[in-house]
């Protein structure tokens, strides 16, 4: 089972190949929404409920984000938060993005999924992106509340049932160690059997309550590279390119291009990117002809020291991917 499908592939792989003939100096590769930041969990890992009451009462409309994804013309978003599923018109915003043919990855802590998932409908333009950090009991306590697990795994099996692709999304911090991760990720592929997992390292957001758990470079590289030892990682359907497990793995090293998974909220246009918020942009042309991208990431700015995100290093993994005809036909014959 292929964790991305072929057509897919073949529309993102056009895309960026289009600017890349072009010369487009700045292009989205996927665009992250956030409708809104208001959340039904209190992550101590996550900021984004830290933000005042007004703020977590604003919404984007369907209009803007429809807006935002034509100006940018991105083939692919992320509708991320806060919750996602308490936005009042999240499922006519899907809709609507799917009947423009755009890839739609929706963000869930999947508490109210079960609840929801009779408002959508199954597409493969569509996925559910369901979090989870891991195992029972460490992904109650990373989303600090018990019982949450077992209603994510329920709702994802739920969903599977009723002809959904879905998605996972875990974030791994200095308290897990190559078995924790080894332990989800083989739950996910094997028992549970998702189309595809996305894994992080955590950054260290400005706002989370939890400023101790977060890993550094060289943390996060040999947490990696044991946990991929004996080959482990072909085995997983990881919706990554192979160059970014590799930069995981500390096998290869990219800078940072924020500018290729931009982040659109009730603020507007984030700079530089989703997990660092140095003001905001009124349009997408605005943010990527003013914002000082060769300013951040990993040497540039403090704030970037120990980021190994998918957010600014997937799109450098890509770009070196296109750049090389065995990394071209790596990343299209292998099964992550």
């Amino acid at each position: 089972m292929m964790p991305i499908p072929l057509r897919q592939n073949i529309r993102i792989g056009a895309h960026l190949v289009r600017h890349r003939l072009k010369k487009t100096k700045y292009y989205p590769f996927i665009v992250e929404i956030e409708p809104l930041f208001a959340c039904n969990l209190a992550c101590p890992g996550c900021g984004k409920i830290q933000h005042p009451t007004e703020v977590l009462r604003q919404r984007l409309s369907v209009e803007d984000v429809l807006e935002a994804v034509s100006e940018s013309g991105t083939p692919m978003v992320s509708i991320a938060g806060g919750e996602p599923l308490l936005h009042p018109d999240i499922e006519r915003m899907v809709r609507e993005l799917v009947r423009r043919k755009v890839y739609v990855y929706l963000c869930t802590n999947a508490v109210l999924l079960s609840r929801r998932l009779d408002r959508f409908s199954p597409s493969h333009y569509f996925s559910w992106v369901v979090h989870l950090d891991g195992t029972r009991e460490r992904h109650d306590a990373a989303v600090d509340r018990a019982g949450v697990f077992d209603t994510a795994v329920a709702a994802i099996r739920e969903a599977k049932a009723k002809g959904f692709r879905v998605t996972t999304n875990s974030t791994f911090f200095n308290t897990d160690s190559p078995k924790t991760v080894r332990d989800v990720l083989d739950f996910l592929n094997d028992d549970l059997g998702v189309d595809a997992m996305m894994i992080s390292p955590a950054y260290a957001y400005e706002k989370a309550p939890d400023q101790e758990h977060f890993l550094g470079v060289e943390q996060t590289r040999q947490l990696f590279k044991e946990a991929f030892a004996d080959k482990r990682r072909k085995k997983w359907r990881l919706n990554h390119s192979p160059l970014f497990l590799d930069f995981l793995e500390g096998k290869v090293d990219f800078q940072c291009t924020a500018w290729g998974i931009p982040s659109y909220s009730v603020f507007g246009w984030q700079r530089p990117c989703y997990l660092m918020a140095d003001g905001y942009a009124a349009s997408y042309r605005e943010l990527v002809e003013t914002t000082d991208w060769g300013a951040y990431g990993r040497g540039r700015d403090p704030r970037c020291a120990n980021c190994m995100a998918h957010c600014g290093y997937e799109p450098s993994a890509v770009i070196a991917s296109l750049g090389s005809l065995r990394q071209s036909l790596r990343a299209l014959m292998d099964t992550h």
